[in-house]
């Protein structure tokens, strides 16, 4: 009987059926199998949603060591694996960054959530950058009231 697919429809069910479910964190506890499984799957349509989802769950998503060329913008600015285009070619386009073909996005890009290290070093540096804001903006305040308050003294 051959076997060529599309020629044969099973007449039984599954031999051995599984009574678990496979787990793709049971013997791995890595920090990268933490990313892995909470990577949010954006700018991608339906079903390259569910191949992404799918390749995370059985443990067959490979995340890029390094970025891949976009093939709009011909930049090496793909960071997500198994993408073809960057984030804004994608957006401008409105297609699937993944497919590249011009279906529903299921999940849009979000700009404010484009962090690509550590989301604590990043709050880190925006609270630094924020307490130098604060503090020249406290010297600036300070320099003016020095002055008003010598032209006051000047006139009395």
């Amino acid at each position: 009987m051959s076997s060529q697919k599309g020629n044969v429809a099973r007449s039984r069910p599954q031999r051995h059926q599984n009574t678990f479910s496979f787990k793709n964190d049971k013997f791995d506890k890595s920090v990268q199998t933490k990313k892995i499984n909470a990577k949010l799957h954006d700018g991608v349509c339906q079903h390259c949603k569910e191949v992404l989802e799918w390749r995370v769950k059985y443990s067959k998503y490979k995340p890029l060591s390094k970025p891949k060329k976009c093939v709009k913008c011909l930049q090496k600015s793909v960071k997500d694996s198994y993408h073809i285009m960057c984030r804004p070619c994608a957006c401008e386009l409105e297609v699937c960054a993944k497919c590249g073909k011009k279906e529903d996005i299921v999940i849009p890009f979000n700009k404010e959530s484009e962090e690509t290290g550590n989301p604590e070093g990043n709050l880190r540096s925006t609270h630094r950058s924020c307490r130098r804001n604060e503090e020249e903006s406290d010297d600036d305040l300070d320099f003016d009231i020095d002055l008003d308050d010598t032209k006051d003294n000047q006139v009395n």
